[in-house]
């Protein structure tokens, strides 16, 4: 473990060695990974959207048997059985919740009751501001280069802007793979850095080594933004699947859809009602066709197929447009040592101040 840490407002408000946070990624995020970030120091995030409520109890629980150090579990605070997984995090004493989605005043001040940290994620400054005020704990502010669902703001002209808003610990995300962006966000005034690509090529990453080699061989420019996949910008590997996404016509997207909207609700253990209604409120309330509130379930059964079963033919693969400039597969321990260390000589070379 690296000898190198860098204190700051996240190390301290969650008790981590280091300010490096494993993305809580779909089907990707699972004990075996987190349980490796935490030992290495960093916080790492479990993924939970893509559980059922009995599996994210057993994961978390498997998660603790593996390492005593804090780690969080991310989750959609507008899914049905939100509080039932809320319970399970409070009562499992995690240490942080993290939410994809923006949750209300009320969860978080539930959660906070319980000394439960409260980390959102957000990609605007607006819902950093409304957070924030709602007491969350921190704030997870990802660019447009990050992986998944993204928007258009730039990390770096994002994260000072988000910075400069709120009095709370910003962590930046989208474009993050080594020690020299960890300085970078740390001279644009975040506490840290949150990584997901990077994380997910480890070899503590249960992605299959196939759909590994894809990412490894994809450059800067094989990285595309497409709104095929559920009807929202998503970042992700530009395979031969998302070209034939983006020339299929209404019908076939609409076949396509409810087809994984009925895989994903059997996997998920949920109805129908429940999937038509966690879709209409992930869109936000945006005028959408029923095909585009259907295409919600796209995205889960996509990235099971490449994440979970290696099929890089049917599946899709969420990508930063960092995934251009990985080329190995180090553990987590070997990640977070050389971040640190390469953090410690960015500093160390520095010129001086006059």
């Amino acid at each position: 473990m690296s000898d190198v840490t860098i204190t700051t407002p996240l190390t301290r408000l969650v008790g981590v060695r280091h300010p490096l946070v494993q993305t809580g990624m779909g089907w990707v995020a699972g004990p075996r990974l987190v349980s490796a970030t935490a030992e290495a120091g960093a916080l790492g995030i479990l993924a939970s959207a893509t559980m059922s409520v009995e599996q994210l109890r057993a994961s978390v629980r498997e998660v603790k048997s593996r390492t005593d150090a804090p780690f969080g579990v991310n989750l959609r605070a507008d899914a049905a059985d939100a509080a039932d997984r809320v319970r399970i995090i409070v009562d499992e004493g995690v240490k942080v919740a993290s939410f994809a989605l923006a949750p209300s005043r009320d969860l978080i001040a539930r959660l906070k009751d319980a000394g439960v940290v409260v980390i959102p994620s957000i990609g605007a400054r607006r819902h950093a501001e409304k957070v924030a005020a709602w007491g969350a704990d921190a704030v997870v502010v990802q660019g447009g280069e990050g992986g998944g669902h993204t928007g258009e703001v730039a990390t770096s002209v994002l994260v000072p802007q988000v910075v400069d808003a709120v009095d709370i610990p910003v962590i930046a995300a989208g474009g993050f793979r080594d020690g020299r962006g960890l300085v970078a966000a740390l001279a644009y005034g975040a506490a840290g850095t949150a990584m997901g690509t990077r994380f997910l090529l480890t070899s503590d990453s249960t992605v299959p080594d196939a759909v590994k080699a894809r990412y490894l061989a994809a450059t800067v420019h094989d990285v595309t933004v497409t709104t095929k996949v559920d009807g929202l910008p998503h970042r992700m590997l530009r395979t031969e699947l998302v070209s034939e996404l983006e020339r299929s016509g209404r019908v076939a997207s609409l076949l396509r859809a409810v087809r994984h909207a009925a895989a994903f609700r059997r996997e998920a253990g949920t109805s129908w009602a429940d999937m038509v209604r966690d879709g209409l409120a992930m869109r936000h309330g945006k005028e959408l066709t029923w095909s585009q509130i259907l295409l919600a379930a796209n995205t889960p059964m996509l990235l099971k197929a490449s994440m979970v079963e290696g099929r890089t033919d049917l599946g899709v693969m969420a990508a930063g447009q960092v995934a251009g400039l990985i080329d190995d597969l180090p553990s987590c321990a070997e990640l977070v040592d050389r971040v640190m260390a390469e953090a410690l000589a960015v500093l160390s070379g520095l010129p001086p101040v006059r």
